[in-house]
């Protein structure tokens, strides 16, 4: 039942997800797999979380993966909408643990999509 609750409250919310740029990222949502793509890419994992109520869209954390993206790269994305603002936080997936953490945040506004 948590499986399908998550997709009708995917649904709801996006109207409201419309286009977001943040930084150099510009996510926009599909409207035939219910995906996001970042920068024209249909990312391959996706899950939504509330921070409010079920439905409650304008409090919400979308978790993404792009592996790999086009210049070879997995990233993972974290795009926070809370009380009326938004940002995406952005980390480079790397294979060794002894890397040294990549993380970008960006502050996002809504565009036309």
């Amino acid at each position: 039942m948590g499986k399908y609750s998550l997709l009708i409250g995917l649904f709801f919310s996006l109207p409201s997800f419309a286009a977001f740029q943040c930084g150099g990222y510009k996510m926009t949502l599909t409207d035939s797999e219910g995906l996001v793509r970042i920068n024209g890419e249909l990312v391959t994992s996706q899950k939504v979380r509330y921070l409010g109520a079920q439905g409650d869209e304008s409090n919400t954390v979308w978790n993404m993966g792009l592996m790999p993206a086009s210049d070879g790269n997995n990233y993972g994305f974290e795009f926070v909408k809370r009380d009326g603002k938004s940002f995406l936080n952005v980390q480079l997936l790397q294979n060794s643990m002894d890397a040294p953490v990549i993380i970008g945040s960006f502050p996002c506004k809504k565009v036309a999509g």
